[in-house]
């Protein structure tokens, strides 16, 4: 490159460091495109992801105006050049990509591209995408490219960087989709043990109303009274488990704000006294913000279905560069080992786990008729 090898290493150093900030899939896929364009100073770059039906599942460019891209219209089919590059996996460096033989042409409203440089984005053996930049902004050699075979070799490093950013994107994404299909199964269960049993009583309280209404008015007013305590519990129980499944809270208002309303709701719906305290927190790595939560939530669950507790307590305060999250119940409590050797863990086999994955430690303080505790510290980042 003309600035000189350098400057050249810190413009790659920028555009790798950049690619590792993001985690969504599509985030990546645009910081690939900006980085490329940047570091080669190209006036267009774009990044295709193919699908299996001859088309691409995803097209990010950089470059071109949102109007001008509504103009062009539908995304381009994997033919052409853009084809060569996905069948065959390899570089592809032209100085005029309209005089090539395979070039077929582009819509009315697509920019005029000359000088041409693209490569696949492998990982191994498969092809995750097609990268080409357009038009380098320098002066060419009379029938020459542009792009240099400098610029290729910097592209190269920058492909194999992008293929690592974008695999583990994809395992981001599937690692929420399994954390989503893990909350549903929860959720079910959820509903199961509360809002099936709240409604089979109230079936049943019901029918002995029903029976009640000719013989004794009385009585069946006042079962009538009960079934509709029991649909309001029914209710809340409904909304809590609602609002125990939306992770996407965590993201936008953080974990305190995010367990100050679970255990409001949780309050309302249940006859023990669920509160929330907190001290001296500040933000965590997302990874160990979830952690906490999750934790909590299984925390609470155990406490509010199995230990027959008049209050629960939820606490999360500060502790050096970290923090410690406390849950505390004045429950029956059990004996830690017999519930082992018994295989009834509690969610306390995945609560360390979801403690150790991020860094932490748990710790479970209970005892028959003394209430458990259960705690989490975690390092901060």
């Amino acid at each position: 490159m003309s600035q000189g090898p350098r400057s050249g290493l810190a413009a790659v150093s920028s555009a790798l460091l950049a690619m590792s900030r993001h985690l969504e899939v599509r985030d990546v896929l645009k910081t690939i495109v900006a980085s490329a364009r940047d570091l080669l100073d190209a006036q267009y770059a774009a990044l295709g992801v193919p699908d299996d039906h001859g088309g691409f599942a995803q097209f990010v460019v950089d470059g071109v105006s949102d109007d001008q891209w509504r103009a062009i219209g539908p995304l381009p089919r994997q033919h052409g050049i853009l084809a060569a590059m996905l069948r065959e996996a390899k570089a592809e460096r032209l100085a005029d990509v309209r005089k090539d033989p395979r070039f077929e042409g582009w819509p009315a409203a697509h920019p005029d591209l000359a000088d041409f440089l693209g490569l696949p984005i492998k990982d191994g053996e498969e092809v995750l995408g097609a990268l080409f930049l357009a038009n380098k902004r320098c002066p060419r050699p009379e029938g020459g490219c542009g792009f240099t075979q400098e610029d290729e070799e910097l592209l190269a490093i920058l492909a194999q960087h992008a293929a690592i950013a974008l695999t583990n994107a994809r395992l981001y994404e599937r690692s929420r989709e399994l954390t989503i299909a893990e909350e549903r199964s929860r959720l079910a269960h959820e509903l199961h043990d509360a809002v099936s049993q709240k409604l089979f009583s109230l079936r049943l309280t019901a029918q002995a109303a029903a029976a009640l209404v000719d013989r004794d008015p009385t009585r069946a007013k006042g079962e009538l009274h009960q079934v509709a305590c029991l649909a309001a519990e029914a209710a809340d129980e409904l909304r809590a488990a609602v609002v125990e499944l939306r992770p996407a809270a965590l993201d936008e208002d953080g974990l305190l704000a995010t367990l100050r309303t679970q255990t409001q709701v949780l309050d309302r719906a249940h006859t023990a006294r669920v509160t929330f305290t907190s001290n001296g927190f500040r933000a965590l790595p997302a990874s160990q913000e979830e952690a906490l939560l999750r934790v909590a939530q299984e925390a609470l669950h155990n406490a509010l279905r199995h230990s027959g507790a008049a209050h629960v307590d939820v606490s999360v305060e500060r502790r050096g560069g970290g923090a410690v999250l406390r849950v505390t119940d004045d429950g029956s409590g059990f004996d830690p080992t017999t519930v082992r050797r018994a295989g009834r863990h509690l969610g306390l086999v995945s609560m360390r786990d979801r403690a150790g994955g991020v860094g932490g430690s748990l710790t479970v303080e209970s005892a028959p008729g003394k209430g458990t505790t259960i705690e989490m510290e975690v390092p901060g980042g």
